[in-house]
């Protein structure tokens, strides 16, 4: 079952990689497009584009981060330095995530601006506590490994 799971999420996150290169591209013309009904979008378009396009390069750093990890994960090795490299390189974009779109808040408050911030701030924190539990994990692996 544990095998399943893995390939799904594989499957999913190189999905989710692949297409994210797609949307962050079309960002702008998408943005475009739809400001001939939303007026907020036809004057707003720039300044909605940089913090799309940033916060869709961020968003596909951290794909690419769960991509590694999971790759170790597959390789039956998850406890090595390079995930907690990338738990702790996630935890950074998240945070990034957070500051690019805290700036609608000054132009457009939504709901799902907020709820955007929220998530991104609890996935920075969530990530950062990981790559110290996963440091420690290592640092306990590699002492097992030399009384070996």
């Amino acid at each position: 079952m544990e095998n399943k799971i893995v390939r799904i999420t594989k499957l999913l996150l190189d999905f989710m990689f692949y297409t994210g290169f797609i949307v962050t591209a079309g960002v702008t013309f998408v943005i475009r497009v739809y400001g001939n009904y939303n007026q907020y979008f036809k004057e707003y378009w720039i300044s909605l584009s940089v913090i799309f396009v940033i916060s869709g390069i961020l968003a596909l750093l951290i794909l690419s981060e769960l991509r590694k990890v999971l790759k170790s994960v597959q390789e039956d090795d998850c406890f090595i330095t390079e995930n907690v490299t990338s738990l702790s390189k996630m935890g950074n974009y998240s945070f990034l995530i957070v500051i690019v779109t805290s700036f609608r808040i000054v132009t457009y408050l939504t709901p799902a601006v907020l709820v955007i911030i929220l998530t991104f701030l609890i996935a920075g924190l969530f990530s950062k506590v990981l790559s110290q539990v996963f440091s420690a994990a290592v640092t306990y692996k590699l002492e097992n490994d030399l009384t070996i």
